[in-house]
């Protein structure tokens, strides 16, 4: 549950499906409201504490993960259970959401694309979002461990701790922070297996890798998209190391490690019977289509500070986000090893 950039943050980028299953305090303005922010109405601001597009990638992911789980057991993945894993997964997913605009009211208020978030414009109150942040992530969890079995929601709580406590703070003290929100953006799947069958298993480690080592790319690219802004908030991402040209070398390099280890990795599922030779084939056109568009990434190196490169990294950004459905597709449609349409 890139970075799951919890859960992962995706799954935004940071590691943060990046899921992603996410800094500092401040003294508030004087200054007025905006008429713009003003005429967002509460519901519209909720929406955007929590985030939907990541929400949605991490319910797919643990989607994938609970389908995978139940055929291995023998049912069919379609009954009130998946309902229920789903439910307690967005809501934990959605207070980790919250509870990360809380900690990043400041620093989102310094970057263009965060910057008119309900928090950061000061439309809902820092206890407003705590409580609610800290009310879905427990909620949530219970849930899980009454709705489905306590393993799964012990591990939905630990992502959002992880992603919230640990993964969000580092994000101003170190370039560490990618890989360790990894851990939390790639635990969805996994959960979604538990939630079908009960128990960590390979093949659920398995579908936790896969999510750990193609968020690396994905996160590269969006680090390099908006390093300025990233720069400016005093975020530490690999793309706002100095100089420009240290900094292209080591996103280049993280980038084509992974997606060349992304290729062996989302085969494993094949060499523990959790599905079949179709599956192999497609995951490995895929995996080299991936690679492709890293390798191009790799082009900023020539001139790392040319305005073009913003494409560049936006073109292996797109790539990275419909990889990941189309694995996991290819996964669910050759299950065990059978063709499922």
């Amino acid at each position: 549950m890139r970075p799951l950039r919890g859960f992962v943050r995706v799954w935004s980028v940071r590691p943060s499906l990046t899921i992603s299953l996410l800094a500092v305090s401040t003294t508030a303005t004087s200054t007025a409201i905006p008429t713009q922010a003003r005429s967002h109405t509460l519901l519209a601001d909720y929406v955007e504490l929590v985030k939907p597009r990541v929400s949605t990638m991490v319910i797919i992911t643990a989607g994938a993960g609970f389908y995978l789980g139940s055929l291995r057991s023998g049912i069919s993945p379609f009954h009130a259970g998946l309902v229920e894993a789903l439910l307690g997964i967005a809501i934990v997913t959605a207070g980790s959401s919250v509870l990360n605009q809380a900690l990043e009211r400041t620093t989102d208020r310094l970057m263009p694309r965060t910057a008119s978030r309900p928090m950061a414009q000061h439309r809902i109150g820092l206890a407003h979002g705590l409580i609610l942040g800290f009310l879905l992530v427990f909620g949530g969890s219970l849930y899980l461990a009454y709705a489905t079995n306590p393993i799964t929601g012990l591990l939905t709580l630990l992502t959002a701790v992880g992603y919230v406590a640990i993964y969000t703070p580092l994000k101003r003290l170190t370039t560490l922070n990618t890989f360790i929100g990894a851990f939390p953006g790639a635990l969805p799947p996994l959960i979604g297996w538990t939630a079908a069958r009960g128990v960590i298993e390979w093949p659920a480690v398995a579908l936790f890798a896969i999510l750990f080592v193609w968020q690396f790319p994905h996160f590269m690219a969006i680090g390099w998209m908006y390093r300025a802004d990233y720069a400016a908030a005093g975020i530490r991402v690999t793309a706002t190391q100095t100089p420009t040209r240290w900094a292209a070398r080591s996103s280049v390099i993280q980038a084509l490690f992974y997606a060349v280890l992304m290729i062996p990795v989302s085969l494993w599922p094949t060499f523990l019977h959790t599905t079949g030779l179709p599956y192999a084939i497609v995951a490995t056109v895929l995996g080299f289509w991936y690679l492709y568009a890293t390798i191009r990434f790799a082009g900023i190196l020539r001139k790392p500070d040319a305005p073009e490169n913003r494409a560049v990294a936006r073109n292996l950004l797109k790539v990275s986000v419909m990889y990941l459905p189309l694995l996991l597709a290819a996964m669910m449609l050759n299950a065990q090893g059978h063709l499922h349409f």
